[in-house]
């Protein structure tokens, strides 16, 4: 008969191996509760790579809808009260927004049924069209506080920089697809992308705007990235486009006002303060304290902060919505990039990869940009805050990048729960109830 085995944990002997086994759990607790820490943190970021519930799609779509919603609601508060003074009608701004993210909202659904693939016909003529309506932008556009960025059409202002964004992104994600097993040659990786990706920011800083310049290197920068080009040629190019920052910066009086007055504090030679629109920004700021003064009720917008539904909207959100309303702002922005960045990895197509990245890099770069202009974190720099900031144009572009990274999220759906088509396929006469043959 087999003897059964004895325990032995409560003997001396028994003791000693799990005391060291203790002990090194003891020792070793915080590294790995932090690397375990790290690696939920990305896999929750992540998610499965597929989304098949389609939670990656809706996280997208809603986050989207509540920012362009939160933009109308404050346009409309922050521009009241200049246009009263104007003598126009204070639902004038809101209403121009509102429309333009109707029609935004429409391209952006057309957008989402779309495969994405369809859209490389595009890719040519789009940055084409973009680089004729820049140069018109010079020969019979209009200026607007220094910045000449405008085509008026028929009493309705449209700025071809913003439709550049998209048409670039586009494109580079085409080119560089196409290049893919050639892109380890720094000859094939930076050309064409980069020539014609500078034509469009010499074009840009034609008109004074250093801002939107910066924007489209940054989506340069990021089609370069997704597209796998060695890393060393982001040295090279770091230094080129900071030589060529410092070149802009020097040769323009307005530029340098702006900043040492930021990294001063105090006016130019010449008497101006660049930095009064942040300086009142962060007066907007702090005087919001946690919940606000209540929306509608900013004294910062009564003209202590010119164009105050534009660029430096996020201070008017600070000082009517206090901070849990800049918290509500920033946490939306954080779940959208979180939503993008999981259709990006989950692309095994260049072309799919390149162009969801490039979106992401844009929106959540230009956001960035402008949250660190207003909390005085950067000199002031004319970028707006996607979905939000008054602008049709920019909203106009940024719903119809959206659709795109839609159509990415839809396609990883189970084919069960994907949204319909717009136009679904007629089954053919004859055979719609007819039985399948079993095989």
């Amino acid at each position: 008969m087999a003897s059964t085995p004895t325990r032995t944990t409560g003997t001396a002997g028994g003791a000693k191996p799990r005391q060291a086994s203790t002990a090194r759990q003891a020792n070793t607790s915080l590294p790995v509760k932090v690397r375990n820490g790290y690696r939920r943190f990305w896999s929750v970021l992540e998610g499965t790579g597929t989304s098949r519930n389609g939670s990656t799609y809706y996280l997208i779509l809603g986050s989207t809808l509540a920012l362009t919603a939160i933009g109308i609601m404050m346009v409309l508060s922050a521009s009241s009260v200049e246009a009263i003074a104007a003598g126009e009608s204070p639902y004038s701004a809101a209403l121009k927004q509102g429309m333009f993210a109707v029609i935004g909202l429409f391209f952006m659904f057309i957008l989402s049924r779309v495969n994405v693939v369809w859209l490389k016909r595009f890719a040519w003529p789009g940055v084409g069209i973009a680089l004729v309506l820049l140069i018109l932008v010079q020969v019979i556009g209009d200026e607007v506080n220094g910045n000449k960025n405008w085509i008026d059409l028929g009493g309705i202002t449209f700025q071809p920089s913003e439709a550049a964004k998209l048409a670039l992104a586009l494109w580079m994600a085409t080119v560089l697809a196409m290049k893919r097993k050639l892109l380890h040659r720094w000859q094939h990786a930076l050309i064409p992308a980069v020539p014609l990706a500078g034509i469009i920011i010499g074009l840009v800083v034609l008109g004074n705007d250093l801002g939107t310049a910066m924007i489209i290197m940054m989506i340069t920068a990021a089609a370069l990235f997704f597209a796998g080009v060695p890393l060393y040629l982001f040295g090279f190019a770091g230094l080129v486009a900071a030589a060529g920052t410092a070149v802009m910066a020097l040769t323009s009086s307005n530029r340098m006002c702006r900043i040492t007055s930021w990294w001063t504090g105090g006016a130019c030679t010449n008497g101006s303060d660049a930095n009064y629109q942040s300086t009142n920004g962060l007066y907007g700021l702090a005087s919001g304290g946690w919940l606000g003064v209540g929306l509608g009720q900013s004294r910062q917008k009564y003209s202590w902060i010119p164009e105050a539904h534009n660029d430096f909207i996020f201070a008017i959100i600070g000082e009517e919505l206090g901070l849990v309303g800049t918290l509500v702002v920033l946490v939306l922005f954080a779940i959208l990039g979180a939503a993008i960045y999981r259709v990006v990895v989950a692309q095994e197509d260049m072309f799919h990869r390149v162009l969801a990245g490039t979106i992401m890099v844009w929106l959540l770069g230009q956001a960035t940009v402008n949250m660190a202009v207003v909390t005085g974190l950067a000199p002031v720099i004319g970028v707006p805050l996607p979905f939000i900031s008054y602008g049709g144009s920019a909203l106009l572009m940024s719903l119809c990048a959206i659709g795109v990274v839609l159509s990415l999220a839809r396609a990883q759906m189970a084919p069960g729960i994907q949204p319909k088509r717009l136009l679904p396929a007629r089954a053919k006469a004859g055979r719609k109830n007819s039985p399948r043959k079993r095989k």
